[in-house]
């Protein structure tokens, strides 16, 4: 698998994701502007790679501040910081990689602004690595959790392209495969972006992991026939409470899986995790351009051109529909997070 993103060459490297299927493109960022809108636009997206991103985003922008005074070096690289925040609200690892950001950037104000550069950089990396090892271990965990010869259900895309590499959903379906398990995976293709269909499927099929795509409101009925066995998803913000905040729809796949008595996991790495969220009412849902609704790709009308249209990009889904939490540390119900991860 190609990767989602990397420093390279001084520049951060993303596969273009708005360019899938169809073709397999890179986009180099030379400038901090140019991450910012990679996010923004969809470039780049999945909340861990999202976080990825805007660290090394953090990186390369204070590459180029040319204050030689550790204040006004920490001004600029500040805004910068402000700047990459601003682009997408409801991710929180995107909060938490800038932050990370922030204390390193305060932790070397006693050295030179050539090695704060560096090792600005270094952290970047170092988050990076992390985010491919933190997968691999949550993968393992709830690679159990999938029995041999089971259908797994997964909605939007949480594999390597929503993360530095590997995957959260994705990653737990692989681990399972690469055990040697015979499973089959329904992709649902997620409205209205299609990160299901052209993501998912694409991965999938580039690990050569059995996968069948339906459109999102055919999952009730196989559901109904017996051919899921369990859902995995992942996660943009879990709260406190363990509300999850993911891609609108995952909701809808929850109460359809509660209501055929199909167990609903959610996979996700600590930096998901935002304790300072009491419940999912006041995750901040973002609200996206009409035409991802009216087009297809922008170009592809699909409806009257000046119909009301309504796009939030999530949805909450309430703790009580969650079997249970993948994390890195193990599988946890909604209600043991705030315990367990309340010293990180």
């Amino acid at each position: 698998m190609v990767p989602t993103v990397e420093w390279k060459n001084g520049v951060v490297r993303l596969v273009d994701q708005s360019k899938l299927p169809g073709s397999v493109e890179f986009l180099d960022c030379r400038d901090y502007q140019t991450v910012a809108e990679a996010i923004r636009t969809l470039k780049v997206r999945g909340a861990p790679a999202i976080g990825v991103t805007a660290a090394l985003g953090v990186a390369l922008g204070a590459q180029t501040v040319s204050a030689t005074e550790y204040s006004l070096f920490a001004q600029a690289v500040l805004k910068i910081c402000d700047e990459l925040a601003a682009t997408r609200p409801t991710a929180v690892n995107l909060f938490w990689a800038i932050e990370r950001m922030r204390q390193k950037l305060e932790s070397l104000r006693d050295q030179p602004i050539s090695f704060i550069k560096q090792a600005l950089v270094n952290e970047a990396q170092v988050i990076l690595e992390e985010d491919i090892s933190l997968c691999k271990t949550m993968g393992r965990h709830g690679a159990e959790l999938i029995q041999d010869g089971q259908t797994v259900l997964t909605h939007c895309n949480a594999g390597s392209l929503a993360t530095a590499g590997y995957g959260t959903a994705l990653g737990v379906i692989r681990a399972a495969y690469e055990q040697g398990k015979k499973i089959n995976v329904i992709a649902d293709e997620t409205r209205p972006v299609l990160q299901g269909a052209r993501l998912t499927v694409w991965e999938l099929m580039q690990d050569q992991i059995p996968v069948t795509l339906i459109t999102d409101n055919m999952a009730g009925t196989l559901m109904r026939q017996g051919k899921i066995h369990l859902c995995i998803v992942g996660a943009d913000r879990i709260a406190a409470n363990g509300d999850v905040a993911n891609k609108i729809g995952t909701y809808s796949v929850a109460v359809l899986a509660k209501a055929h008595n199909i167990p609903f996991y959610v996979a996700a790495p600590y930096s998901t995790i935002d304790l300072n969220t009491k419940s999912g009412d006041e995750i901040p849902i973002e609200q996206r351009n009409p035409s991802e609704v009216t087009t297809i790709h922008g170009s592809h009308p699909i409806a009257p051109k000046d119909v009301a249209v309504f796009n939030p990009a999530f949805d909450v889904t309430p703790a009580e529909l969650i079997t249970g939490i993948i994390t890195e540390r193990g599988v946890f119900k909604p209600g043991e997070l705030a315990s367990q991860f309340s010293l990180k």
